[in-house]
């Protein structure tokens, strides 16, 4: 009985090479997942996500889908995929999904979340977590250039690919920026993002807090779809996929 399966997913990517299967290693979070599925139900298991995360970069919520040929009870599977999956993997829920559902091709909105530790103080115990930036940050200037962002545009300039063969056209519909004590957290909320895009906005806002650029400069960098206008692209550790919405 041929079925589709959603999987719902956390993960630590400290020690992963990013989310998406690779030709030159199998150290993915997409080929440790389809290794041990292909094995647990003895048959080719391809798993489609809602997006695909970087190297280094976490996940709060990661959903998948899948379709396969079993009479497994969901809630066995669930129990078979806990007990084989290391243990920055985490299977949080697997449910039967419609038979046409797609991870990827069904999700409306994906939210990220990049955590900036701000103080001199060292931060030991969540350091694969936080971008530690000891410098005082304006927070309302960030505020102001995060709001010059909103919208739908060609977001060229805070992508790492120089020569796009798709659309650069994405939609931010929030970005909040709140202090929780020592902590910085950016919140990011689109329908879809280029290959680094919210690590380079990260950069590019932390730039406008430290007094490096202006709020206005974003936009100008946004407009001339340049990517040597935007700031720099903020390191791996500190982002995470916080929340995709179906």
């Amino acid at each position: 009985m041929n079925r589709t399966f959603r999987l719902t997913l956390c993960y630590e990517g400290t020690r992963y090479r990013g989310w998406q299967r690779q030709g030159n290693t199998d150290n993915t979070i997409q080929a440790r997942l389809e290794t041990l599925l292909t094995r647990l139900l003895e048959q080719p298991v391809e798993l489609a996500a809602s997006g695909r995360t970087d190297a280094g970069v976490h996940a709060r919520r990661q959903v998948c889908s899948f379709r396969a040929d079993t009479d497994w009870d969901v809630g066995f599977m669930l129990t078979k995929l806990r007990q084989h999956l290391p243990e920055d993997i985490g299977a949080v829920n697997l449910e039967e999904a419609a038979p046409r559902f797609h991870a990827r091709l069904n999700c409306r909105e994906k939210t990220y979340l990049y955590r900036v530790w701000n103080s001199e103080a060292p931060n030991v115990f969540e350091r694969r977590f936080v971008y530690p930036c000891p410098e005082p940050l304006d927070l309302d200037g960030m505020r102001r250039a995060a709001a010059l962002l909103l919208g739908e545009h060609d977001f060229s300039a805070f992508c790492s690919v120089k020569h796009m063969k798709k659309s650069a056209v994405r939609r931010l519909s929030g970005i909040e920026i709140r202090r929780e004590g020592n902590e910085v957290r950016l919140f990011f909320t689109g329908s879809g993002f280029l290959y680094n895009m919210v690590r380079i906005l990260t950069g590019t806002l932390l730039e406008v807090g430290t007094g490096r650029r202006s709020a206005e400069s974003v936009q100008a960098a946004l407009k001339s779809l340049d990517r040597e206008q935007a700031g720099f692209t903020a390191p791996a550790q500190g982002l995470t996929l916080w929340d995709v919405r179906y």
